[in-house]
Formats: C-alpha cells, structure tokens, sequence
C-alpha cells in the first residue's frame, strides 16, 4: 500500500509498536517475560505491516505485552499508546446466543 492508501489505525499501530519495540531494546533492565513481549511486538509488527490485523488476535497480543511488562514503569506510556493504537480497531463482535434477536442498545 502506498502513503495515501493505508489505513490510518495501521499506521498509528506500527508507530506505537515501533516506539515500544525502542523504549524496551533501550531498556537495560531484565526481567523474567521480556521475550515474551518482545515476541508478541514482533507478532503486532507482522500484523500492521500485513496491512489487515485480525483485531482478536490484536487484543491477545496486546494482553500478553501487558502481561509480560507487568509494571516495568519505564514502558508505561508506550504500552498505553499501543494499548490505544489496538483500540482504534474497535471491538471484536461477540457471539450471540442463538435464537437471540438484536438489540439496538447492545455493544456490537
């Protein structure tokens, strides 16, 4: 996709990514999930550069990074950004009981 084509959700996500991605390689503390969030930041970048993420998929990722830094302050602000960045996605639609008509007020 060219500048002008891409989704502006895709391009804030891979931002936020790569942002987060710098502030943890920059970060030289260890801790004992560090892989795991560099891991799923490198699954979140495959995902934006594919153009089209899976928004489950986004959000699972999402929690194991949050999981992972746990409360490494120093990565606050970028997880909030790429927790943000995930959002612009919207809500998955969830599974309706069957048989269940529609309500105009539910949350899709």
């Amino acid at each position: 996709m060219t500048g002008s084509d891409e989704d502006p959700r895709v391009a804030e996500l891979r931002a936020a990514v790569s942002r987060l991605r710098r502030e943890l390689a920059a970060l030289p503390a260890d801790f004992p999930d560090r892989g795991i969030a560099e891991d799923e930041l490198a699954a979140l970048a495959a995902m934006a550069a594919g153009g089209r993420p899976e928004i489950p998929r986004l959000r699972s990722s999402l929690l194991l990074i949050a999981g992972a830094i746990g409360s490494v302050s120093a990565l606050a602000r970028g997880l909030s950004e790429v927790r943000c960045a995930v959002d612009l996605f919207g809500e998955p639609p969830r599974d309706r009981a069957p048989g269940r008509r529609h309500d105009p007020n539910d949350r899709l």
